[in-house]
């Protein structure tokens, strides 16, 4: 059982024909019948907890057993935040491992007031969030838990005589072979632990609040043009906005943005509508950055 039209492509792509994923979720035909799209509340555009348990009543009434749901806190498209609280309660009374993929938002957490995206939490079987995403933190490094660790190393454990030793088998020392794919495993918590030493959490918190309230600044300059609409409500550091004239002149007004090398802004769609992403999230973004954002988009949007 997985994810909605906003989950990350991650998921369904281990399912793609062809392929053998470690969880074998894979199909034969043009049509995955192992993988649920669900639906989703059509303006916060987060998963709604109905559409899982109808989902989970039909596997179950056809034979067949639920495996995974993935909730998705942060969406990559528009950061919406699924009901994490309904789909762990669901889950738990089906026997449903619940993940939550909290890859960009779940940092914002180090701030008191942005917890909110923890509710819930405590009824997932296994969560990830990356540093590398918007903590100041270099590429890579993903930071995942597993409530029930022996599930994990259970299904990945391989141990030919060469590697077994007194230390791993004893119990004094975790074993992180077990914990991944790769036999081999990079220090990637060394330059997390020197981001944590060199900023505090005070200093991760302001550098969180700023992007949060430089994007919240940026959609109220999109509310006061009559030439642009916001597609959602920005929920962190993403914005996501339109040209009120359609999808091809917003379209045009993407390329002319990113052609110009003053500025660089990706897409999606929503509700099948062409929408620009502005991103707030690199270490040396600030005000002016924005600001200068803006001033070009509102030049070129009034180009003939």
């Amino acid at each position: 059982e997985a994810g909605l039209d906003e989950t990350h492509i991650s998921f369904t792509k281990g399912c793609y024909p062809g392929q053998e994923p470690i969880a074998r979720l894979h199909h034969r035909g043009k049509v995955n019948r192992r993988l649920r799209v669900l639906e989703v509340d059509p303006d916060a555009l987060s998963i709604t907890a109905e559409s899982l348990r109808r989902a989970v009543e039909a596997d179950r009434a056809a034979g067949v057993r639920p495996l995974l749901a993935v909730a998705t806190v942060g969406s990559t498209s528009t950061t919406a935040v699924d009901p994490v609280r309904a789909m762990g309660g669901l889950c738990r009374e089906h026997g449903v491992w619940l993940h939550v993929d909290a890859a960009y938002a779940g940092v914002a957490t180090v701030c008191p007031e942005l917890r909110w995206l923890n509710d819930g939490l405590e009824l997932a079987d296994s969560y990830a969030t990356n540093p590398h995403k918007w903590l100041l933190t270099n590429f890579d490094c993903d930071a995942f838990w597993v409530a029930d660790p022996d599930a994990l190393v259970g299904a990945l454990t391989v141990l030919p005589e060469f590697l077994r030793n007194a230390a791993t088998e004893s119990g004094q020392v975790i074993d992180y072979r077990d914990w991944q794919i790769p036999l081999g495993r990079r220090f990637r918590a060394l330059k997390l632990w020197a981001v944590l030493r060199w900023y505090g959490a005070e200093g991760l918190r302001t550098h969180i609040r700023t992007h949060v309230a430089l994007a919240r600044e940026f959609a109220g300059w999109v509310r006061a043009d009559p030439r642009f609409e916001l597609v959602t409500e920005p929920t962190l550091s993403l914005v996501c906005f339109r040209l009120t004239a359609g999808d091809e002149p917003t379209e045009a007004l993407l390329n002319a943005v990113n052609d110009s090398g003053e500025a660089y802004l990706s897409h999606t769609r929503v509700d099948d509508r062409f929408t620009l992403r502005l991103a707030i999230g690199a270490t040396p973004t600030t005000r002016a950055h924005v600001q200068s954002a803006w001033t070009l988009l509102t030049r070129l949007t009034t180009r003939p």
